[in-house]
């Protein structure tokens, strides 16, 4: 993955991502993270980090289309 889509992961979308209300995911995600491992903790982290660079890629194409798609 590109360095940039890193550093935009690390610097504004974890942090946005930290300062949404969990609601009714706190109990779920508290709990996984407490029965894993040190290793599986970190394969969690990584994989919600693939997971919000995806998205937010996904938002930056569909905003990018609906613009194109204006009369």
């Amino acid at each position: 993955m590109p360095d940039f889509l890193l550093w935009l992961h690390a610097n504004y979308i974890k942090p946005q991502l930290d300062a949404a209300p969990l609601g009714a995911y706190a109990y779920p995600m508290d709990a996984l993270r407490n029965v894993l491992c040190d290793d599986g903790r970190q394969d969690l982290d990584k994989t919600l980090e693939f997971t919000a660079i995806q998205a937010f890629l996904l938002g930056l194409r569909t905003g990018e289309g609906l613009a194109l798609n204006r009369p």
